[in-house]
């Protein structure tokens, strides 16, 4: 495994949480190495998931997280979370859902190159934002009424989702050909 080009030795708080996103990013980046893009697109369990499509889930995820902590909450679509029909999603169920899914027309190395230009721009944010800036979150179902986050808490946040797909992403590779991103 290497190391981010991007990491740069350093002490404190904004170091130390630039130094788990590069690392838990390469653990995650390892899982697509010498990959074909068939094989990322493909779906080698049960579930829906692909190596592909987590690597666009986590870019979407990682942008529009670093874009709230900038703008704050972006506008939600008027979804009924709890009455959904799954047999006929609304449309933006449908885009959520097309989120985790590696298209056609899509190339790992496309999706790879996308997730370096986020990642890159929340790197810049963590070295300059004010983490104790707060936003308040949207209206949603999954989060307390009235809560904020502050910038530090957000950037926790991307780290968590990136470690738990990374995770995700070891199993499918695993599961492709038995290459481990750790043990």
């Amino acid at each position: 495994m290497t190391t981010s080009p991007t990491a740069t030795p350093g002490t404190g708080e904004r170091q130390d949480l630039l130094d788990a996103l590069h690392h838990h990013r390469d653990l995650f980046r390892f899982t697509v190495r010498d990959l074909s893009d068939d094989a990322a697109r493909s779906r080698p369990t049960v579930s829906a998931l692909s190596l592909g499509g987590l690597i666009k889930h986590v870019t979407a995820v990682e942008k529009n997280w670093a874009d709230f902590v900038v703008d704050g909450p972006a506008p939600q679509p008027d979804v009924d979370w709890a009455d959904i029909d799954w047999s006929n999603p609304p449309e933006a169920v449908r885009q959520h859902q097309e989120g985790f899914v590696m298209l056609e027309h899509e190339t790992l190395a496309g999706l790879l190159a996308a997730y370096d230009e986020v990642a890159a721009a929340t790197d810049e944010l963590v070295r300059t934002v004010d983490l104790d800036a707060r936003q308040p979150l949207p209206a949603a179902p999954w989060f307390e009424p009235g809560a904020s986050w502050s910038a530090r808490r957000v950037f926790v946040h991307i780290l968590a989702e990136t470690s738990q797909h990374a995770g995700h992403a070891d199993i499918l590779r695993e599961t492709i050909d038995g290459q481990k991103s750790m043990g």
